[in-house]
């Protein structure tokens, strides 16, 4: 098995560690690397010297466990365990599989002695009996597939990164795919996204309507970082004769969402400093879900970079927009407590005129000191221009900072 280290989260892990009263939360799509960061995280508690026997981990996935089909059953298998005295290490693995887990938890989180970790595959796991019960003594830790620094280091450390980033854009950043031989990857990446759609969705959800919600993740994926409204993808499956409602595709997005499928990203006013309520982008966890479902290969190359920019610039910054100044669109507008604001264009090249125009008007037409970037995939770039800078995208990807 191949292990990838994810300091980035292991990080995040860590400034909670031995808050016995705040339940660390880690949530991703299923195969984005939760378990394995539990692994890694235990690995570095053993070396920071904690005893190995003061550690539980619970995988609910396995039928070993099914026996803990209760609140009341998961708490009494935790307590009925033999651990030394002194701080002990909890991990509890798609915990959401325990009907009332959350009463368990919080039950359990009451005894100072326990250090209380659990993943899950759904954002339903934080639904509102958890954010009740568990009010202001949680910290949630988000986990994406392999960021292309990620991927770099593990699969083409060889190679350009150019070269291995055309590949990124296609293969994705699912840690698994380095365990299966290369030839059979397209088939694992495509077991794991039937998963995600028939267990986590229309199983476990209770889908009425299994066709239309098929044909609007296809819809979501051909139009990767395009405006999206329920109404306007409802009117579309009409027109094609697939007759579906605005209120149907509004409930099956939040579906898709809340098993972390897809991400929903707000506009955003500058000007006004106003969340905008329609017409909201939505961008694939990973691209390699796009390469299974989509025979597009990378002919919108602008919004797959895009896609890729997104999920880094949510690693980096607390909080991601899509800009929208007058007429015209910032491709995302971020914040973080540190730094402030800072705004990124995306695209594939500066070097036609009237693309460079494009890109850079919106950028011109802000008025404040914040730090403005546009990224492409140019190889020679003119680095400023007047305050905005213009970076290699594939470069910055790669760079450790902002």
């Amino acid at each position: 098995m191949v292990v990838i280290p994810r300091p980035f989260y292991l990080d995040a892990l860590k400034r909670f560690k031995d808050t016995g009263g705040l339940v660390k939360v880690i949530v991703g799509v299923r195969r984005c690397g939760k378990s394995t960061l539990l692994d890694l995280y235990r690995d570095a508690l053993v070396d920071g010297g904690a005893d190995p026997s003061a550690m539980l981990t619970l995988n609910f996935e396995s039928m070993k466990l099914a026996h803990i089909d209760s609140a009341e059953a998961l708490v009494e298998e935790v307590n009925s365990r033999r651990f030394p005295p002194g701080r002990r290490y909890i991990f509890l693995d798609e915990v959401q599989l325990v009907p009332n887990w959350q009463v368990a938890v919080n039950s359990l989180r009451l005894d100072a002695a326990y250090d209380i970790y659990v993943t899950g595959s759904n954002a339903r796991l934080l639904d509102a009996q958890l954010a009740t019960l568990l009010s202001g003594r949680y910290v949630t830790v988000e986990v994406f597939p392999l960021s292309f620094a990620e991927y770099y280091s593990v699969a083409k450390p060889g190679a350009s990164p150019a070269a291995a980033f055309n590949e990124y854009l296609t293969a994705g950043g699912l840690p698994g795919q380095f365990d299966i031989p290369l030839e059979a990857r397209f088939q694992y990446v495509d077991a794991v996204f039937n998963t995600i759609v028939t267990k986590d969705i229309i199983a476990q959800q209770q889908v009425r309507d299994v066709d239309a919600l098929l044909k609007l993740v296809r819809y979501l994926m051909s139009n990767t970082g395009r405006l999206v409204t329920a109404k306007g993808v409802a009117d579309y499956l009409t027109s094609s004769g697939r007759k579906v409602s605005s209120a149907t595709i509004d409930n099956y997005l939040r579906l898709l969402e809340d098993a972390y499928l897809f991400y929903r990203v707000r506009r955003e006013d500058i000007k006004g400093k106003a969340t905008m309520k329609t017409n909201d982008k939505f961008y694939v966890v990973d691209l390699a879900f796009r390469s299974v479902t989509q025979d597009l290969g990378i002919s919108d190359l602008g919004f797959l970079l895009e896609n890729v920019v997104y999920f880094e610039l949510r690693r980096r910054y607390a909080k991601v927009r899509v800009g929208k100044f007058g007429a015209a669109e910032v491709d995302f507008v971020c914040f973080s407590p540190a730094d402030g604001l800072a705004y990124y264009q995306v695209t594939a090249s500066m070097l036609d005129e009237s693309t460079r125009q494009r890109e850079l008007a919106p950028l011109q037409g802000i008025r404040d000191s914040y730090p403005k970037t546009v990224l492409s995939l140019d190889t020679v770039v003119q680095a400023d221009f007047g305050g905005i800078r213009h970076q290699n995208l594939v470069d910055w990807l790669l760079s450790p900072s902002a």
